[in-house]
């Protein structure tokens, strides 16, 4: 069983882990949600984050998109949208530093790099 966690609506432009028979097996991204014919069913384009990269559209319901399980030729399917972890508070603020082989900038703040300078060198 999957923990009570506060809702979060899948849409456009999220990232999704696929689950099939309850094992991960992908991420995709929705590039589009759009209403079938019939109410309550969606259009949902994916873009499969594998390679070759491949575009798939399933037609789903708006409970299959926010994570309820369904089926897919008997086989149990579902999405769980990706929710980008917070930096924890303890690490942030614990005076340890990931190892860069860069000393820190001395006014304390944090400094942005271009990737362009990084690949001149």
């Amino acid at each position: 069983m999957r923990e009570n966690k506060i809702e979060h609506f899948t849409t456009e432009k999220d990232i999704v882990l696929i689950y099939f028979e309850e094992k991960p097996l992908s991420f995709a991204r929705i590039e589009s949600i759009l209403p079938d014919s019939k109410p309550d069913w969606y259009h949902v384009k994916l873009l499969m984050l594998q390679l070759p990269l491949q575009v798939v559209t399933w037609i789903l319901r708006d409970a299959y998109i926010n994570g309820e399980t369904f089926t897919m030729n008997g086989k149990r399917v579902r999405l769980e949208k990706v929710i980008s972890p917070d930096e924890p508070a303890a690490e942030a603020g614990s005076g340890q530093q990931a190892p860069t082989g860069r000393k820190p900038d001395s006014s304390g703040q944090a400094k942005v790099i271009a990737l362009n300078d990084l690949r001149k060198r």
